[in-house]
């Protein structure tokens, strides 16, 4: 079955719940990343939360997490497109922990102290919204959750989960978002946090159920209807014009400096790993560029 995402919503209208389930997804992201077993745990985390934000966007929107701590892993990058397209790296794939007290380190890695920067192109034209919130836990669902109640006043909690196979590759991943809306029940709410505090490993859960079957263990005996469904999937949004764009900022003084020393230059998506190589008389396009740029 596709990696899928499902958005509910109570009978009463005030809360709603999206659950994923993105084990594809995060098994070839996590291949292309060359990640760790806990780099893995971590960046399969963070793109099931990216999906999850991603299903609340309006058409042609756009978001990207950026998660700075101070451990090994240094960042995590996720990106989420209104249509279900997640794309994800780290800034350190090989780094990696023993477990602790028998649960994956994730919040070891990404670091206790650091922040979470949350970037949402409206699709508008004009500068992204831009959210800022420091880590609370950096086990990333607590983190995303603080950011939807804290930033965007909308009450919120998010569970994450991920396994690996014996052979070290993601088995599971997925997650859930549950949200209170404006005219929520308090006696619903309180439900819901009952029956999340009541959960199995979520994993498992995802495994044995499925994001919709999620859905209906967190609503249990809560009336709800399911409001859609769609596929989540891996893409990049690489091009050349796109790393162009990008060697274009860095002046004509630096890609002359690479002319002379490189003849040419190397640049590798740090999402799908692809390798774009540029030649002495594209730069020298490029840095006739620049140098108008700076000049007008």
């Amino acid at each position: 079955m596709a990696d899928q995402i499902v958005r509910a919503l109570c009978l009463s209208g005030g809360i709603r719940i999206l659950a994923c389930s993105a084990g594809e997804l995060a098994r070839e992201i996590c291949e292309l990343q060359r990640t760790s077993a806990t780099a893995s745990i971590a960046l399969s985390r963070g793109l099931a939360g990216g999906a999850l934000m991603g299903a609340l966007l309006k058409d042609e929107q756009r978001i990207a997490l950026k998660f700075e701590g101070n451990g090994p892993l240094r960042k995590m990058i996720i990106e989420a497109d209104s249509d279900g397209a997640v794309r994800g790296c780290v800034g350190t794939p090989a780094a990696d922990l023993e477990p602790l007290k028998g649960k994956w380190d994730v919040a070891g890695l990404i670091g206790r102290a650091g922040f979470l920067t949350v970037s949402k192109d409206l699709g508008t034209g004009g500068h992204p919204y831009l959210g800022v919130v420091q880590l609370v836990s950096s086990e990333i669902g607590e983190d995303l959750a603080y950011y939807l109640t804290d930033s965007e006043q909308t009450p919120s909690a998010v569970g994450l989960g991920a396994a690996l196979d014996d052979a070290g590759l993601i088995a599971v991943c997925g997650g859930f978002l549950v949200q209170a809306l404006p005219k929520a029940d308090e006696l619903e709410i309180e439900k819901i946090m009952a029956r999340i505090a009541g959960l199995p490993a979520l994993s498992g859960l995802l495994e044995d159920v499925g994001a919709e079957g999620v859905i209906r263990e967190l609503f249990g005996d809560i009336p709800y209807t399911i409001l859609e469904s769609h596929d989540i999937f891996f893409r990049c949004g690489c091009g050349q014009e796109k790393v162009e764009r990008a060697l274009l900022t860095l002046g004509s003084e630096e890609l002359q400096d690479m002319r002379s020393k490189d003849s040419g230059a190397r640049v590798t998506c740090e999402f799908c790993r692809k390798a774009y190589h540029l030649g002495v008389a594209e730069l020298d396009k490029l840095i006739l560029q620049a140098s108008e740029q700076a000049g007008s």
